[in-house]
């Protein structure tokens, strides 16, 4: 910590852009013949990339051209342009990428700026301080500030008002060159010859498409990061790969599906200056196909550590979100109870450390804020204070409230040894704590979902199905101590709009809205609930969501909002993140599906319909993973039509995940909570009854629905060839989606037909959309000389 506040206190002139593509406290000027490229919406900053990065989000991106009689200059300042002190500093430091070797007269000139009055420093080739630059390898830069400071043709400028690093034009070769720069800062002496130590228990692990690295975090007070070499000759020679903070301990190479190279790591610790420790040892791994087993091991694994390791450090609850701190969420820290459970059954931990942790999070519970019994939506992971969720929620969520108890419950019946009593006391006594009657509003025939001591019912919002909310009803008649009727069942859950006859791509919906809403409605409450050989007076639910997983794959096969990526191996829409904020994204044209992508959705959905769940998750892992997978699995969700991926966790997301997958594998998580008596007395009440009906197994919906485009790459045509007849539109876009050509030709089913591509369109890369019916497809397409 010690370095890291270290770090912070020395003069930063750039470390990542708030802003997408260009730097706004940075300016780009080219003069005369010189070029220099520019960014942002003045036209005047210095672009950024993404795909070049040393640490951070982004990196700053130099592309120039210097000719005689012109000049360019790239001025990196502190955000805000601020004044920056750097006359007690000893070091300039920052980081150099280029996917071109540079050598020394190619470099460019490294100067200042101060105030008052623009002055500039001594203008000295960077080839002082590096001699030359190697390609695709990541280099820091030192430049001792008393080169500048005592340079005997120095200005008048004073470095304690600094305010730009300068690169600026030298040799005028006429030739464009490229260099990324991160990691901008000054350090003094001792920060930069601090010692720290080499990191240890550094291992290498492959999987099926990538490896993962993890080491221990260095406690000593200099290292504030790590350097990871990789080499891919059996460590005949390594190149620097990538930079870690000191807070992360895990790092996923993934060198993708089928690449079958031997990798080679080692890995080094930094002080705030970037001088190294000694080597770690060296690690090697490679990458090998997952067959099913393994690859939902993998899934499960890494999902797990949202729950244990990333869990709040007192309360042991699940945060809401990756970027939570204190806040924590029951419904979320509810699937993390089972979550636990899975981690025991599949050795990611001993039961020993699932039963410590679980009661951790019980005896959190016992003194956490409860309002009539119910626990809010958030809470303080520290003091179990309520958090408000909105401004009128600032008091108990029955629903969260009622995704806890499906999870402690299951764990009550897991714990079912002699020496686990103390555990499974405490559980019944929160679960009898809760005041589900108190929810009627004293004797309306319906639940209400919030109420708060402050605000009363003035959210006012009724608990109707179908929805998420089909274990609330489940749990209140079942409850010993606050039950609520069982015609509550009827007149509450199933009062409203509940029955639907529709039938969407073959598949009734049987009950909900129209193609059956997000697929969260079919996970949530199924979660320990059972739904399989059985049914209520509407519906057998096993049933019903089979068919809302179909029809909610089958909307993103039909695709006819034209989303790119959509297909019978990617598809689901549930609630999540997604790249304009938050949402329940569902089938529909009711704007409700913006393209976005969420795992959870089709793995939640893997119990129903494993047949095309399974292919998906293969799918999204080897295609997308090397933005969609992380430390803790996959991320929230995708956007293709944005090229965005999220970087954020969600509890709620995460939870189906990893118990969705285990009630496919051996049915733990169901088998546990159905086997607690007070259930088994509810579903008498209800009036649950056998039902064999079984499920079918549609055939692939509009697998063979196609259009095929060859040759590819092509000269002057291409030819199309359908599985339908009727009129196809195409479009021929360039790179940055811009309609160059368009028209229609008439086509007929396994017919082929003549595209001429248009004079008009050079050669080079453009993307093709075709659209036939309600088939949509975008592809590359080469047009080559």
């Amino acid at each position: 910590m010690l370095g890291t506040l270290l770090l912070a206190q020395n003069p930063s002139f750039f470390e990542d852009s708030n802003q997408d593509g260009y730097y706004d406290s940075g300016l780009a000027f080219p003069s005369g013949s010189s070029s220099l490229l520019q960014a942002g919406p003045s036209g005047d900053k210095i672009p950024t990339t993404d795909q070049f990065v040393y640490s951070g989000d982004n990196a700053l991106a130099l592309s120039w051209t210097s000719r005689a009689g012109g000049d360019w200059a790239a001025l990196v300042i502190a955000p805000g342009f601020p004044f920056q002190n750097i006359a007690n500093q000893d070091y300039l430091s920052f980081w150099l990428y280029s996917e071109d070797s540079l050598a020394p007269s190619e470099m460019p000139l490294l100067y200042f700026e101060g105030a008052p009055n623009n002055v500039k420093s001594s203008r000295l080739p960077l080839s002082l301080f590096l001699e030359g630059l190697s390609a695709q390898n990541w280099t820091q830069v030192l430049v001792p500030l008393d080169t500048f400071f005592n340079d005997p043709n120095q200005t008048n400028i004073n470095f304690s008002q600094t305010k730009a690093v300068i690169f600026g034009q030298d040799a005028s070769d006429g030739v464009m060159h490229t260099i990324y720069v991160d990691e901008v800062k000054t350090f003094t002496a001792a920060a930069v010859n601090e010692a720290v130590n080499p990191p240890t228990d550094f291992i290498a692990t492959g999987y099926d498409s990538h490896v993962e690295l993890a080491w221990r975090l260095n406690t000593d007070a200099a290292t504030v990061g790590y350097h990871i070499y990789r080499s891919d000759n059996q460590g005949g020679s390594f190149r620097f790969y990538r930079y870690m903070s000191n807070v992360d301990s895990l790092f996923i190479d993934f060198v993708g599906h089928g690449d079958t190279t031997s990798y080679q790591y080692r890995i080094a610790a930094i002080n705030g200056g970037g001088k190294e420790s000694a080597f770690s040892p060296v690690e090697s791994a490679q990458t090998s196909a997952f067959s099913e087993e393994e690859m939902l091991d993998m899934v499960q694994r890494y999902t797990f550590r949202y729950f244990y390791d990333f869990a709040h450090p007192v309360s042991g609850l699940s945060r809401e979100r990756s970027t939570s701190d204190d806040l924590v969420t029951i419904g979320g820290s509810g699937f993390g109870v089972m979550a636990l459970l899975v981690g025991i059954e599949r050795d990611f931990i001993t039961r020993a450390e699932g039963k410590e942790r679980i009661q951790k999070m019980v005896d959190f519970l016992k003194t956490a804020d409860r309002f009539h019994g119910a626990w809010p939506h958030w809470m303080s992971g520290t003091t179990g204070e309520v958090i408000p969720f909105s401004p009128l929620d600032d008091g108990g969520d029955l629903v969260e409230t009622a995704f806890m108890v499906q999870g402690l419950l299951t764990a009550r019946a897991y714990f079912d040894q002699p020496d686990d009593s103390t555990l499974r006391s405490d559980i019944t006594a929160l679960w009898h704590g809760v005041e589900w009657n108190w929810y009627r509003r004293q004797v309306q025939k319906v639940l209400y979902w919030h109420w708060s001591p402050n605000f009363g019912w003035q959210i006012n919002l009724p608990i109707r199905g179908f929805n998420e909310t089909h274990i609330v009803y489940l749990l209140a008649i079942a409850s010993p101590t606050h039950p609520v009727p069982a015609g509550l069942y009827d007149d509450g859950w199933a009062g409203g709009n509940y029955l639907n006859p529709k039938t969407f791509y073959s598949f009734p919906i049987i009950a909900g809205t129209d193609y059956g809403g997000p697929l969260f409605f079919a996970h949530y409450s199924y979660m320990g609930f059972d739904p399989r050989n059985k049914r209520d007076a509407y519906a057998n639910y096993f049933v019903r969501n089979y068919n809302h997983t179909y029809i909610n794959r089958s909307w993103s096969i039909q695709n006819p909002l034209n989303h790119i990526g959509y297909s019978n191996l990617l598809w689901g829409l549930t609630a999540s993140d997604n790249p304009n904020g938050y949402l329940a994204h569902e089938p529909g044209l009711g704007g409700r599906d913006n393209g976005t992508i969420t795992p959870t959705a089709s793995i939640g959905s893997i119990p129903y319909a494993p047949e095309i769940v399974i292919p998906t998750i293969y799918h999204m892992y080897r295609e997308y993973g090397k933005d969609l997978w992380g430390t803790m699995g996959f991320k929230d969700a995708m956007n293709l039509n944005e090229n965005w991926f999220a970087s954020s966790y969600l509890a709620i997301d995460q939870g189906p995940i990893i118990g969705m997958i285990e009630n496919y594998r051996s049915q733990l998580l169901w088998d546990q909570f159905m086997s607690n008596p007070e259930i088994q007395t509810m579903m008498q009440a209800v009036g649950f009854v056998a039902d064999s009906a079984q499920v079918k197994i549609e055939p692939e919906l509009f697998a063979k629905r196609e259009i095929k485009v060859f040759p590819n790459p092509a000269k002057e045509s291409i030819q199309l060839q359908s599985t339908e007849s009727g009129q196809l539109a195409w479009e021929i876009l360039d790179a940055n989606g811009r309609l160059l050509q368009n028209g229609k030709l008439n086509m007929l089913q396994g017919e082929a037909k003549k595209l001429d591509i248009p004079t008009t369109i050079g050669d080079g890369i453009y993307t093709l959309h075709l659209q036939l019916n309600n088939i949509s497809v975008y592809q590359k397409l080469l047009v080559q000389p």
